[in-house]
């Protein structure tokens, strides 16, 4: 991967996408960042170190494939082929599957975590087979090595874009195309900072970047980061159900009916109005914070609560 490099990062404005994005710019790199806020991604790209041939923004949303092939193909019109794709844009939320609302957060889960990989990935894969050459980056998570109470619907995600990941790599190998799966530990970002449990191993983001930007040059096919969290990943992957399950019995409830419905200041439920206010909101006692009376937005979420977080920029 030479210094010239280009580098293309969804999920660029918030976390690891933007500590990758900072790291690389700082490497040399040029970057073609990807988020759903023009304005955020004008904010990022003012504090990264300049490049003779410039960085750019591309306004999307992953989970739209018609928009991000026109990100594809502006990218390529613009700056060229990217070198290396890092889909990393992602969401989290605790989910209850007997709530029948948190279906659609399950949805929007799964669109943005999988699919939206498949979406960012698909319209380079012709040119970059054509070229030869080229890095295809999938940044999953340990939450997909085994299903925790409550994270079913992350836990689902991440492990659908492991297996993804690794069928991608089967399908391109003698291609020249290489694909990358990062499984990031605890890192401090907007997805973990309300966690009320401990996290073993909680790295930086910028820590995050700084390793995970070697192994992606290495095109290393599956790497766990931090290297702590990796034997711990081994471990659950080969416990006994048994055993698991009543390690899993101690975790704390991560869903708290009415936290998991809110992207930003947008209630996703449909018994409650879509700005967000109390009123229309049948849950009472169990709204969510932003439906909740102003008595109770002072509230902070005590251990086990989870809220929906979005780092789709």
């Amino acid at each position: 991967m030479s210094s010239s490099s280009l580098v293309l990062i969804t999920g660029a404005t918030s976390g690891i996408g933007e500590a990758l994005a900072h790291r690389y710019a700082t490497l040399g790199h040029r970057l073609a960042l990807v988020a759903r806020r023009e304005d955020a991604l004008q904010t990022v790209l003012s504090a990264l170190p300049t490049h003779p041939a410039g960085h750019c923004a591309y306004a999307a949303d992953v989970r739209n494939a018609p928009d991000m092939a026109q990100v594809a193909q502006r990218c390529i019109e613009r700056q060229g082929l990217p070198d290396i794709v890092i889909a990393n844009a992602g969401i989290s939320a605790g989910v209850d599957t007997a709530e029948a609302d948190d279906l659609l957060i399950l949805r929007n889960i799964i669109e943005t975590n999988v699919l939206g990989i498949a979406h960012t990935f698909s319209p380079f894969l012709a040119a970059m087979r054509a070229r030869a050459s080229g890095v295809l980056v999938g940044i999953s998570s340990v939450a997909g090595i085994r299903g925790l109470p409550g994270h079913g619907a992350y836990c689902a995600s991440k492990a659908a874009a492991i297996t993804y990941c690794e069928s991608l790599r089967g399908e391109l190998r003698g291609t020249g195309v290489s694909v990358v799966t990062i499984c990031p530990g605890y890192v401090r970002t907007p997805l973990t900072e309300h966690n009320g449990f401990h996290m073993p191993f909680l790295m930086s983001a910028q820590a995050f970047a700084a390793q995970a930007v070697p192994c992606i040059a290495a095109r290393k096919s599956y790497q766990v980061i931090p290297w702590p969290m990796a034997i711990i990943a081994r471990i659950l992957h080969i416990l006994p159900n048994a055993v698991f399950d009543r390690l899993a019995q101690r975790l704390p409830a991560s869903h708290v009916p009415g936290l998991a419905g809110h992207q930003g200041n947008q209630c996703l439920r449909s018994r409650c109005r879509s700005d967000g206010s109390r009123e229309g909101c049948t849950r009472q006692k169990k709204a969510c914070i932003l439906c909740a009376p102003s008595t109770h937005q002072k509230k902070r979420p005590t251990r086990g609560r989870l809220y929906y977080v979005d780092e789709r920029g």
